[in-house]
């Protein structure tokens, strides 16, 4: 039961092509589950997990003992240091909502510019790209989407826009817990040196900050077409430029878990600078592509007032309903309201600028106080001071400041040895290559103070202490935060454990050795099948897990880079997210279309097709000696 074990990759009548199509059904247990049957993440996650173990059993002969603990070790590393950063992140995104700050930090950004095509870039850009930095996980759709209705857009374009911005910064988010993914399972099934979080994170930040430069282009072309780049082109440019830059930078010099945070903050700035000396030629765009201010004369969707203006039918969203919508697409988190007791709304669903009411048009609060009009008619508040709007930005000052000083030479160097880090066998787990030579992945790496996680609960400390939560109030948000992602809990050490499965039996080798046959070929095909992950799967991170050491061992047979390749996983996989049904379940629910989920799904898959196609193109040359200097 518990025999030694070696991989092997040709179990089914020593043929690659008929082991790969029992190696290929977990997986497309999966995606049919997922994708087609619109079962729960975390179910259908269990269900693949049961039939990649079955397969391991039945037809590649691995002891019942050795699978079940491959499987254990998955779930494990599921758990830490993966879920032990997204809990504790979100976490610290959670005592901002409670205490109020989060809407403080909210309205910083809406009062940048009336125009809602600069509102589009700022929020659902730069905003929800700090939101994705610090908890992913659909929370950035979540709460820029509601964020964006309370502004006076139509709900088909808040979605749209939402999702769309949701691109450049998933590979990094929830402090690059998809590069920390892509690294394990990938150093797992290769023996390069490079196979790292570092490397595999700059290789990353030499794709998707190009990226980044596209995404604010087509964001105000969403909202206002052709005439919104022809006006607004500048604005793009500086806050696609920006980001890239200090993405880059970030990526490659300072932290890969700090890139998003970085970038966000840089690019957000950058806007906010460049709009003090510049504005559009003409008059800002309502949402019905008219003049704020204007006479809106057709579509529901009309708004007549400068931001703030809120469609009918759509003003405020239960925070319940988000989750909901979520729970039912199986996702793992999306927005919360106030973390222990408070009025249980969408952070940001709260306001327009603090001015959103609840369903039939009744009087609200917001966290300070400031009374709201019925019917979504403005808060009556005085202007955030100074001293609350620089309490809104700590936390991430404090996340930045932490993660920078444990990423100095000396101090990484140090966290890196005994007793802070600790590395041992998995017990029980006995598995060899076929060449005899021990599977480095049954080695579990047990880094609990340097690890992101652990840094972002001293974060969390701090953050309580700047804004003066109460230590049982923190304490209650804790708990409350682990409550919220019992789900993700599930499905992310569901998926992790099917992904150790896969890699440590063989099937993640058959289907490596497989699609070898495409020979060179598979470097534009790389970016597609991270692509699909995500379009499945909704998240970045389960891609990673599971198409990461499918990626490596492919391009070791093809005689490709194999570094390019998995940071092609990661890269072309962030183009799936706003197509998976997870993250369009979230938005429509959100904007108050549920079960037309379709419409938005049309409107924002050609973009998806034209991004994706743009990264394969990237990728393909990176591959050449064309951009070949580009990987490190």
């Amino acid at each position: 039961m518990f025999d030694q074990f070696t991989i092997i990759t040709d179990p089914v009548g020593d043929s690659v092509a008929l082991s790969a199509i029992f190696a290929v059904l977990p997986l497309l247990t999966l995606f049919v589950l997922l994708g087609v049957l619109r079962m729960k993440a975390w179910l259908a996650g269990v269900i693949s997990l049961t039939v990649s173990l079955l397969v391991a059993i039945a037809i590649y002969s691995m002891p019942v003992g050795q699978a079940l603990l491959s499987a254990t070790e998955g779930a494990a590393f599921g758990f830490f240091p993966i879920l032990w950063i997204v809990v504790n992140a979100i976490w610290v995104y959670n005592l901002t909502v409670a205490s109020g700050h989060f809407d403080v930090l909210r309205r910083s950004f809406e009062r940048v510019s009336p125009d809602m095509r600069i509102q589009a870039i700022i929020i659902a850009f730069c905003f929800g790209a700090l939101l994705e930095a610090l908890a992913g996980f659909g929370t950035p759709v979540a709460i820029t989407v509601v964020m964006l209705m309370a502004l006076g857009f139509r709900p088909i374009n808040a979605a749209a826009v939402a999702l769309i911005a949701n691109t450049a910064p998933v590979a990094f988010g929830a402090l690059a817990t998809p590069i920390v993914t892509l690294g394990t399972v990938t150093s797992g099934a290769s023996d390069d040196p490079r196979l790292n979080v570092d490397t595999l994170g700059a290789m990353v930040g030499r794709q998707t900050p190009i990226l980044a430069v596209l995404v604010p282009l087509v964001l105000v072309a969403v909202v206002d077409g052709r005439r919104g780049v022809r006006q607004t082109w500048p604005a793009a440019l500086v806050a696609g430029f920006t980001f890239g830059a200090a993405q880059f930078v970030a990526a490659n010099y300072v932290s890969v878990p700090l890139t998003d945070i970085i970038a966000a903050l840089v690019s957000a700035a950058a806007v906010v600078l460049l709009v003090r000396v510049w504005r559009p030629a003409t008059a800002p765009v309502g949402p019905d592509g008219a003049p704020v201010g204007a006479a809106s004369g057709s579509g529901p969707g009309a708004a007549g007032g400068p931001a703030g203006a809120v469609e009918a039918g759509a003003s405020a969203v239960p925070a319940a309903r988000v989750p909901a919508a979520a729970e039912r697409a199986g996702t793992e988190r999306v927005a919360a309201g106030p973390v222990d007791g408070g009025a249980g709304r969408v952070a940001g669903a709260g306001a327009g600028a603090g001015d959103a009411t609840g369903p039939g048009g009744r009087t609200g609060r917001t966290p300070e106080g400031g009374a709201t009009t019925p019917g979504g008619g403005g808060a009556v508040r005085a202007p955030d001071g100074a001293g609350e709007i620089a309490k809104a930005y700590a936390p991430y000052l404090i996340i930045i400041a932490i993660f920078s000083l444990a990423n100095l030479g000396p101090v990484k160097d140090a966290l890196a040895g005994e007793p802070w880090t600790v590395k041992f066998g998995w017990p029980g787990l006995d598995i060899v290559n076929p060449d005899g030579s021990a599977v480095s992945s049954t080695t579990f790496t047990l880094n609990w103070l340097p690890a992101a996680g652990t840094l972002m609960i001293l974060a969390g400390i701090l953050t309580a202490l700047v804004l003066r939560i109460p230590p049982a109030r923190a304490v209650r948000a804790y708990g409350r935060t682990y409550v919220e992602l019992r789900y993700a809990i599930v499905t992310v050490m569901a998926v992790l454990a099917l992904a150790y499965v896969l890699n440590q039996s063989g099937q993640t080798g058959t289907l490596g050795a497989f699609l070898a046959a495409a020979g060179g070929a598979f470097v534009f095909l790389s970016s597609i099948l991270g692509w699909i992950g995500v379009a499945v799967t909704g998240s970045d991170t389960s891609a990673n897990a599971l198409f990461g050491a499918l990626q490596v061992q492919t391009a070791a047979r093809a005689g490709l880079d194999p570094v390019l390749l998995a940071a092609a996983n990661s890269s072309g996989g962030v183009m799936g997210k706003m197509i998976s049904p997870q993250n369009l379940a979230i938005a429509a629910g959100a904007v108050g279309m549920a079960g037309r989920e379709g419409e938005i799904f049309r409107k924002v898959l050609v973009w998806s097709l034209l991004l994706l196609f743009f990264m394969c193109v990237l990728v393909t040359l990176q591959g050449t000696p064309v951009l070949g200097w580009m990987v490190p």
